[in-house]
Parts: C-alpha cells; sequence; structure tokens
C-alpha cells in the first residue's frame, strides 16, 4: 500500500513562492512516474509538471518558467517549487504516482494565491 504525506501548502501573495513537498511510503517511489495535479474550484483536476525516475521532466504551458518539480529517490520524496505565484495558481494540490497501470494519491495540499 502507497501513501503520501504532502506538505508546504498555503496562502501567499502574487508573486510570493512556495514549496510543496510529498514523501510516500511503500516501495514504488523509486521507479514510478511522480507528478502534482491541481484543481481549483469548479474546474477539472489538471496536470501540472511530472517526472519520471530519471529525472525527466514535463510541465503544463501555464506554469512552465515558473514551477520546478524534483525528486529525491533516496527520500522517497518529490517537491514542486512554485516561483512567481499568480491568483490563477490557487488550487488543491495533488501529489501522484504511477506504475505499471496503477495509481496513487496524495491528500492534497491548499494554495491560495491572494493579497
Amino acid at each position: 500500500q502507497v501513501q503520501f504525506v504532502e506538505s508546504g501548502g498555503g496562502l501567499v501573495q502574487p508573486g510570493g513562492s512556495l514549496r510543496l513537498s510529498c514523501a510516500a511510503s511503500g516501495s514504488i517511489f523509486s521507479t514510478a512516474v511522480m507528478g502534482w495535479y491541481r484543481q481549483a474550484p469548479g474546474k477539472q483536476r489538471e496536470l501540472v509538471a511530472v517526472s519520471t525516475r530519471r529525472g525527466a521532466t514535463t510541465y503544463v504551458t501555464s506554469v512552465k518558467g515558473r514551477f520546478t518539480i524534483s525528486r529525491d529517490n533516496a527520500k522517497n520524496t518529490v517537491y514542486l517549487q512554485m516561483n512567481s505565484l499568480k491568483p490563477e495558481d490557487t488550487a488543491v494540490y495533488y501529489c501522484n504516482a504511477q506504475k505499471s497501470g496503477a495509481e496513487y494519491w496524495g491528500q492534497g495540499t491548499q494554495v491560495t494565491v491572494s493579497l
């Protein structure tokens, strides 16, 4: 069974930064594709960024140049560094792992960008 502990969300002003962390239990982390998704009120959940086990990354266009996904396989942890935050980045952010057709989700952490 895979479990995640997410942290790092909160309230930040526009232009500010936050770093999300997702620590995974279980044995899949090192070989799974890890990602961050987000869901804003009234909208569908969308992919923000993913990282393969070797560190190849993909980002949604709206966060390119502002967000960075990284992973520490020794610590079973994936991070999302978010800079130059905008009000439209406000959402619940979810950690995700995919391996061998299975998918696992974290509980979500709220990020609010507002004055």
